[in-house]
């Protein structure tokens, strides 16, 4: 990767940017899974607008603090507070700007089935994308690049990377295993229904609080309190990651909103932009889906 991933536009007379990285040294039996974490790094911006060096991997930018705005050609991703940008390999042409004073995450991945586990978390695109991430994943990727920085250039936390990493993919697919690890026994039982239950039906606040045998007030402060998201908050991350699903295998737009729920396209097409960041159709563009070409909306 290179030296530098943060490149000023336009050097002021600012305080420097505050960047620290470091590359993890796989042990052998973490070479033997497949994937691993190659580098990881965070970065204190004091400018207003940068470049971004092209790297040899998918690079995952994360908004720790604050927003900035990233830009690749016509697109312009606005992200906020614990958003995630993913940037296919070698991708050159992609600024940021607005990222004076923000605070970023990165992570690169690497290894023969890196592809594999990006397919996974419908992370692996043609050009660059928002990517779905719950506060738990942003826990997660701060953890690993303060593991990456003290054992820089070693395989001494090794197994301990690897264990992060694999929770941050549980995480993303909501596995009853790793939900029943960290969540009280009442809360994972909604967990559990909203993965198992049917996206087209509704799933009320009201009727998450009866599963979980709690009053309505009280399950939605224990749910956002252990999840670190409202419970509607994370059906609707669902319904969105299951609709990337739909889109990658070749449903078409129309019929992947009916498939969760969402029957009005204009509705679907409004909600996956807004989560997104960009139309049904364009992300079938982004990662060569098979679905319709037409979009209901393209606003």
């Amino acid at each position: 990767m290179p030296t530098t991933i943060f490149q000023p536009i336009h050097t002021s007379n600012a305080d420097p940017d505050v960047v620290v990285q470091g590359t993890h040294t796989p042990a052998e039996l973490v070479r033997q899974s497949g994937v691993w974490i190659d580098t990881a790094g965070s970065a204190f911006l004091s400018q207003e607008e940068y470049t971004l060096a092209p790297c040899d991997a998918p690079l995952w930018l994360v908004a720790e603090e604050d927003s900035f705005d990233f830009c690749h050609g016509d697109m312009k991703l606005t992200l906020q507070r614990g958003e995630c940008v993913i940037v296919p390999a070698r991708t050159e042409g992609c600024t940021l700007r607005k990222a004076k004073d923000a605070r970023i995450l990165w992570l690169i991945l690497t290894g023969p089935l890196m592809e594999n586990f990006m397919r996974q978390m419908n992370a692996y695109n043609r050009l660059p994308a928002r990517q779905g991430m719950l506060p738990t994943q942003v826990g997660l990727i701060r953890q690993i690049v303060q593991v990456v920085v003290r054992h820089m250039d070693t395989a001494d936390a090794s197994y301990q990377l690897q264990q992060l990493l694999w929770a941050l993919l549980a995480a993303h697919c909501g596995q009853s295993v790793a939900n029943s690890a960290t969540l009280s026994y009442e809360i994972a039982r909604v967990v559990d229904a909203m993965r198992a239950g049917s996206y087209k039906d509704s799933f009320s606040l009201a009727e998450m609080a009866a599963i979980s045998r709690m009053p309505v007030e009280t399950f939605r402060k224990r749910f956002t309190a252990e999840l670190g998201i409202p419970p509607l908050g994370y059906l609707q991350f669902l319904k969105m990651e299951r609709a990337k699903s739909l889109l990658r295998s070749g449903v078409g737009v129309r019929q992947t909103g009916v498939e969760i729920g969402m029957p009005d396209p204009y509705h679907f097409s409004k909600q996956f932009k807004h989560v997104v960041g960009m139309s049904p159709t364009a992300y079938l563009k982004h990662v060569g889906g098979k679905g319709e070409a037409a979009d209901p909306v393209e606003s």
